[in-house]
């Protein structure tokens, strides 16, 4: 079947390049056009509501609140049970309630714009490989969500970091309601969602962090990719240092576990963003195990490997 004529726009959010694409009207008649300025309009707005850098986004306010029990809307609720599902989904790793380490490593203000440090340098570093652990005590364990009251429990103090997790969700939300059309791809910085009821393939490349030419080509016709490294987000501490913004829980610092980038494909982005970071916090051996529905891991020596998916995933591929 031949795609539908396409309407796309690309523009700055979540702190990264984003770009919606639609093709074709929907079945209520809606064009791709209207149906890609609705869904940035969206996207801008998911941004604006969960930004920890506006200290007046309903992200820094549930942060900022001394209540133990908070009403929130259901954007706000929607991150928080994110937070707890990546938790428990990555045995840990992936803990969105580090904001007071990550701080401290140096990430305390927006680096939207600012180019990290080059991952030749950021390899260089010099560090012993490990793969991170997770808290016992992590504080994620402590967030409860309540649909019926419309509530977020957490120790006061306890603080969330959108991050990578709500630029999944967001690229979900908004996939979601563009599912009718034919075709539609949802990129929020890397986080993207593929699909349409026409079932056409869209090629997702693969970047090379070390900046050589894209390493490969996935092929999705209905479901996500998402990339996690450490190079974008890096940079010098006050000591000179190479600091980035993957952090091991159980030290509160930067990991660095001999994989430098982890791409990981499942059936929807939020999912599939926590599969890469937790395969790339996990290092070379269990990160492998962990992509069964296929992905690439670039290690720090820049070896490259492609891991086909198990028997059985559910991310449809060309």
């Amino acid at each position: 079947m031949n795609a539908p004529r396409e309407s796309s726009r690309r523009f700055q959010c979540f702190g990264a390049n984003a770009e919606v694409i639609v093709g074709g009207r929907s079945p209520a008649g809606t064009a791709a056009e209207l149906a890609v300025l609705l869904a940035q309009g969206r996207l801008r707005s998911f941004h604006g509501r969960l930004t920890r850098f506006d200290p007046h986004s309903e992200l820094s306010l549930l942060n900022d609140d001394p209540q133990l029990e908070v009403y929130a809307s259901r954007l706000l609720r929607t991150l928080a049970q994110a937070v707890v599902d990546a938790g428990e989904r990555s045995g840990g790793l992936v803990d969105a309630t580090l904001l007071d380490d990550l701080e401290r490593a140096g990430y305390r203000s927006t680096r939207a714009g600012i180019a990290g440090l080059a991952m030749t340098d950021v390899a260089a570093a010099g560090h012993a490989p490990r793969p991170a652990r997770p808290r016992p005590d992590g504080a994620w364990r402590r967030i409860v969500v309540n649909e019926r009251s419309r509530t977020i429990t957490r120790p006061p103090g306890l603080r969330i970091d959108s991050g990578g997790l709500g630029k999944g969700m967001a690229a979900d939300l908004v996939a979601n309601t563009l599912s009718a059309h034919p075709v539609y791809a949802v990129d929020c910085g890397g986080d993207v969602r593929v699909g349409g009821s026409a079932g056409v393939a869209r090629p997702v490349l693969v970047d090379d962090p070390f900046g050589g030419a894209p390493l490969h080509e996935l092929r999705i016709v209905d479901g996500a990719v998402a990339t996690s490294g450490i190079s974008r987000r890096s940079w010098r501490d006050a000591s000179g240092a190479v600091a980035h913004h993957l952090l091991d829980p159980s030290t509160g610092r930067p990991a660095w576990t001999g994989v430098v980038q982890a791409t990981a494909l499942a059936p929807t982005a939020l999912e599939a963003e926590v599969l890469a970071k937790t395969a790339l916090l996990s290092g070379p051996e269990r990160g492998r195990e962990l992509l069964r529905h296929g992905g690439v891991l670039v290690l720090a020596d820049g070896a490259v490997e492609v891991v086909e998916a198990a028997r059985g995933a559910d991310v449809a591929l060309a």
